[in-house]
């Protein structure tokens, strides 16, 4: 049973490490065009992400605590602190890895140029807002993320830029 245990806590400790990061793009993007909005921040507020549940801190944490509870007593006893160790491991790892994948995050409140407000939480990165900064809405699907607005173009310059090169 001690083989198993190893290669389920290195699964766990792996899954802590997966990031959210808006400066992380998944690579499933590439070549995809997305939608993109101008605005401005209107609000920022700090908020708590709660951890991802795979399952695997429960599991990891019952065989761990199967294994040291059967190391306990003689054969009837060690059934019985197996069976007790099991369940206190699961729920002692399901509650490792719920604190352990919580992370804070950013809720953004935009005011979209077309008049909308919209609101997009989103883990911190680089980038820091403020209200009344100028912002662009990237928006795929479902997913959307906002970062600093560029400077505008010069109508000439995007006229140039389109024209075929001698």
């Amino acid at each position: 049973m001690k083989p198993i245990a190893l290669p389920l806590l290195a699964a766990l400790l792996l899954s802590a490490c997966a990031s959210t990061n808006p400066d992380l793009r998944p690579r499933h993007e590439v070549m995809r065009m997305a939608q993109v909005q101008d605005g401005t921040v209107v609000a920022v507020r700090t908020v708590r992400l709660d951890g991802h549940q795979s399952g695997l801190g429960a599991t990891a944490g019952a065989v761990a605590g199967g294994v040291a509870g059967g190391t306990v007593g003689g054969r009837r006893e060690s059934v019985i602190f197996s069976t007790l160790g099991a369940i206190l491991g699961g729920v002692i790892g399901h509650a490792i890895e719920r604190e352990s994948g919580r992370e804070e995050a950013l809720e953004l409140i935009i005011q979209l140029r077309n008049g909308e407000r919209v609101a997009i939480v989103q883990s911190q990165g680089e980038e820091r807002f403020a209200a009344g900064d100028k912002v662009m809405v990237v928006s795929q699907g479902r997913s959307a993320r906002v970062t600093r607005a560029l400077p505008p173009v010069p109508p000439e310059a995007a006229r140039s830029a389109s024209e075929p090169q001698p």
